[in-house]
């Protein structure tokens, strides 16, 4: 950082001038014009004209499949492509793209909203996304995405519970809707971390949040994806043949019943910003992580079930870290719950000289 003196010209015009390196990095000379535009900050941003004027430069991503040859890998490359906000994606190959390779595209964009399939040849497939980011709010997505979660895990404990394998099943089926709004809101969070002019529109305003953001994100996906394997295990479990019994499995349930409930309630807590709430969500967690234990000593030694309980005590421990978030977003907001707890006292520290 400059520090630099302003100077007067003639009777209203004060000046300041340009620090050389800035000049010299972006290719302006005197009579050159710039903007000036004023932030919310109050602090003032110098844009050179020709950058002002700049239009975005669409990148085609092009991906050659014949290089993708470890299982997956040209999936999780079209889904990083995406998520970094590239509107095109073309993938090629020297003869034809194999079969396994066009049954991951296919399989992919089915979850990546707004990407779809422009053009397809024997050796070319061209994904073209249409999507306007800025239709979405950030907030609204973390609600979606929250919800969904929490209808997956309920729905792998209702079939624990009934021994149904057909809605274990619709919960599989269901984390493809969890991935989808995963996706998107990542998309929308890194589109907002480059973009600073559409952060308000998407209702990111403060960037200290933003990795907080991403992290509240992966852990809801993260919910979901251990919230499919109990489901998974339900029809396994099923198969083998040996089901506990009832009242073992109504103490895994209700452990379960707790666990959506710290989930729920630790999201929420990011939108009101009551701490206290948040706090009894932690509170909660560290008194229950002794009953998950005694209940896991406790269940007969039958495949899977130990695992039930050793699933729902992860996603206790992954839910609560948004309560955590929850509290330092309110410290930061200065939250109306903070009212009667903290009191900020501003104090002026002489500069040296």
């Amino acid at each position: 950082m400059e520090s630099r003196k302003l100077q007067r010209v003639g009777r209203s015009t004060i000046t300041v001038s340009l620090p050389n390196k800035w000049i010299k990095e972006n290719g302006v000379k005197p009579g050159d014009i710039v903007f000036i535009v004023p932030e919310k900050d109050g602090t003032l941003r110098i844009v050179p004209k020709e950058r002002f004027y700049q239009e975005d430069i669409e990148e085609e991503y092009i991906i050659n499949a014949d290089a993708c040859m470890e299982h997956g890998l040209l999936e999780k490359i079209i889904v990083g492509a995406y998520l970094h906000g590239k509107n095109l994606i073309r993938v090629i190959s020297a003869n034809r793209i194999e079969k396994n390779h066009m049954d991951e595209i296919r399989r992919i964009v089915r979850k990546l909203v707004g990407l779809g399939i422009l053009e397809e040849t024997e050796n070319n497939v061209l994904l073209h996304c249409s999507l306007d980011l800025t239709k979405f709010k950030f907030d609204m997505l973390i609600r979606r995405l929250t919800l969904l979660v929490l209808t997956v895990f309920s729905e792998a404990m209702q079939a624990f519970l009934k021994n149904d394998d057909k809605l274990a099943q619709e919960a599989i089926e269901r984390e493809n809707e969890v991935d989808m709004i995963y996706y998107l809101a990542t998309r929308l969070l890194l589109f907002a971390q480059e973009k600073e002019e559409i952060r308000e529109q998407v209702g990111l305003t403060d960037v200290v949040f933003l990795p907080a953001a991403r992290s509240i994100l992966q852990s809801l996906e993260l919910i979901g994806d251990i919230s499919e394997d109990i489901a998974k295990k339900v029809i396994a479990l099923k198969e083998y043949g040996e089901r506990p019994g009832e009242e073992e499995i109504k103490k895994v349930y209700k452990i379960g019943e707790r666990a959506q409930e710290i989930v729920k309630t630790s999201v929420e807590c990011i939108f009101t910003g009551d701490v206290r709430l948040a706090n009894k969500v932690l509170e909660t967690k560290r008194s229950i992580k002794s009953e998950i234990e005694k209940l896991f000593y406790e269940l007969p030694n039958i495949p899977y079930l130990r695992t039930f309980v050793s699933c729902i005590s992860n996603i206790i421990h992954v839910g609560s870290m948004s309560a955590e978030i929850a509290i330092n977003k309110a410290l930061r907001e200065q939250s109306d719950s903070l009212k009667d707890i903290v009191e900020i006292v501003k104090h002026m520290r002489a500069k040296p000289t």
